[in-house]
């Protein structure tokens, strides 16, 4: 199994072994569009691992800060009282780059940027760029996603 994120059109596919498409899922990318270097919020491309599943068995809207659930779960009202902060929400797919210094190693380092898949608040727009370096899912999409793919899985992300 294999999953491709294409930028262009903000979704992210998955196939299996025979080259199938099973699922498609819209996604949001980064506002700032690609790019690999650490401060960038741009998505980076190229071959990448899912290294870590975190989440497993939280409620939905559950708050992650820093890979911890907060104890919170988003709400409209919890958005309302911080309009600016970056949710992480429901499930995390923590990515490592595969190509060294592309991806992997010194100030391009997909892991430790701590770019994710992770699910996004119900009014976060998919479709189009948003994040800030991550790939954001809908909440039932990321918990869908979640339970179909292993760690180790490879996350493919290009421009086309």
């Amino acid at each position: 199994m294999k999953l491709q994120v294409s930028v262009a059109r903000q979704s992210m596919t998955v196939v299996d072994e025979a080259g199938e498409i099973l699922r498609e899922y819209p996604v949001s990318t980064a506002l700032a569009g690609v790019g690999e270097v650490s401060g960038s919020y741009q998505t980076p491309r190229g071959r990448h691992i899912i290294r870590a599943k975190i989440g497993r068995d939280q409620p939905e809207n559950t708050v992650f800060v820093r890979r911890r659930p907060t104890g919170e779960l988003w709400t409209p009202e919890l958005g309302e009282q911080f309009p600016d902060r970056d949710w992480i929400l429901t499930r995390i797919l923590w990515l490592s780059g595969c190509e060294p210094n592309c991806n992997r190693h010194g100030c391009v380092d997909t892991m430790r940027r701590y770019i994710y898949i992770h699910g996004s608040p119900d009014t976060a727009e998919m479709g189009l760029p948003g994040s800030h370096g991550c790939i954001r899912m809908r909440n039932a999409d990321i918990v869908e996603l979640f339970d179909l793919v292993p760690c180790y899985t490879e996350v493919e992300i290009t421009e086309d």
